[in-house]
């Protein structure tokens, strides 16, 4: 299975829905979780920042994980979005192949 998890952080749930929304129309993601809104603490321009952000996880494939991510990128609103690409260490057969045929 070539499977991974993109998990990616927005401003606020309507920006996850659209991009997560987007993500799958155009078969770069097989399905998006859209998590409850969290606190995220970081350092930004040399101050440290806290501020409300809405995390997703993105099913996808090895293949079609860089284009994901410029995607995301592309219709982010922040300079610089956390995206980060996860590995799936297992997974069962059917998920992967639905995820497999979904992103085709």
């Amino acid at each position: 299975m070539t499977v991974v998890t993109v998990y990616a952080t927005f401003t606020y749930p309507g920006q996850a829905q659209t991009i997560g929304q987007t993500a799958v129309e155009e078969r770069l993601a097989a399905c998006v979780n859209i998590l409850q809104p969290c606190r995220s603490i970081f350092r930004w321009e040399g101050k440290v920042e806290s501020a409300t952000e809405t995390p997703a996880l993105f099913k996808t494939t090895t293949d079609k994980a860089d284009a994901l991510i410029a995607r995301i990128k592309e219709l982010h609103s922040y300079t610089t979005p956390s995206i980060v690409v996860w590995p799936i260490e297992r997974l069962s057969a059917d998920f992967g192949d639905w995820v497999e045929e979904n992103t085709r």
